[in-house]
């Protein structure tokens, strides 16, 4: 099955923030190796591509199931309501896609681990 990856950020009218989102993103495509089709970026807003356009990029890339993983550190209105209605959108376009919504980044079990290792290097 063809799955893609899609990480969805604020988005910024600093073009550089969401340059740093396409920087990672290129990462992250490095780093999945075969586990996903195509990995690419979204922004909820002030950027593009939308959550829906870069869903629907997926979907035509062959893409039969998408995870979206929003790159947000808490659950706050984004993460638990404005990312799930503008997925919603484009489900109901393409019910034959399975589309799903990961942890937040905030949320990952890794995350203190990655915090220490960050206070760790700041430590010469």
């Amino acid at each position: 099955m063809n799955r893609a990856l899609l990480i969805v950020a604020h988005g910024s009218r600093r073009e550089a923030s969401n340059e740093e989102i396409r920087r990672l993103t290129e990462r992250v495509r490095a780093e999945a190796g075969d586990s996903y089709h195509s990995v690419s970026c979204a922004y909820l807003e002030l950027a593009d591509p939308s959550i829906p356009e870069g869903i629907e990029r997926c979907i035509s890339a062959g893409a039969q199931e998408v995870v979206v993983l929003p790159y947000f550190l808490s659950a706050g209105r984004h993460v638990s309501l404005d990312i799930p209605q503008e997925v919603e959108k484009t489900q109901h376009k393409h019910p034959g896609v399975k589309i799903r919504i990961a942890p937040y980044l905030g949320g990952a079990e890794g995350i203190p681990g990655m915090l220490l290792d960050c206070v760790m290097e700041d430590r010469d």
